[in-house]
């Protein structure tokens, strides 16, 4: 259950009132919020495809920036098509069996960050790795995190002005 304090700190990182129920599945050190795993559906009703959410301030820059030098394209080359098809379906699995069989309204579809093949979202991949999911591109993504340029700037101590 999530305490109305870590509510708090999970709009702050969004920036946002969250629209639906979520766990906090992973910490960093200090114990702020890195990854949650939200709902398949919104408190509305409307269909949450995004399982797992990267909503830690630093991995979420670093993501953000892996992207924007062209992650994106770079991740799809770089992993097999058929593992991460699997990954996609593996996502979608585990997201649908926290839906109601009752439920008979709107669902969420595809795979990781809602999309049923290639990538779509970087942070959305690595957000299920972290919280221990088996994708291919979230591993791809850790890599270039550990030995990328980001990690060296990190390494000589200039994190602050990443």
């Amino acid at each position: 259950m999530t305490t109305s304090a870590e509510r708090k700190r999970v709009a702050e990182l969004l920036g946002r009132e969250p629209e639906g129920h979520f766990e906090i599945v992973v910490v960093d050190d200090a114990g702020d919020p890195v990854v949650l795993r939200n709902a398949p559906l919104l408190n509305d009703g409307r269909p949450m495809p995004t399982r797992y959410w990267l909503v830690g301030e630093e991995p979420r820059l670093l993501v953000s920036r892996l992207e924007s030098m062209g992650g994106v394209r770079q991740a799809e080359a770089a992993v097999d098509a058929s593992e991460l098809a699997e990954a996609h379906a593996r996502y979608a699995a585990e997201r649908d069996t926290a839906i109601e069989e009752s439920h008979r309204g709107p669902r969420p579809s595809g795979g990781v960050g809602g999309t049923r093949r290639g990538v779509k979202c970087l942070h959305a991949h690595y957000a299920w790795y972290l919280a221990g999911g088996d994708d291919p591109v979230g591993r791809w993504v850790a890599e270039q995190l550990t030995t990328g340029p980001d990690a060296q700037l990190r390494e000589a101590g200039a994190s602050e002005s990443l």
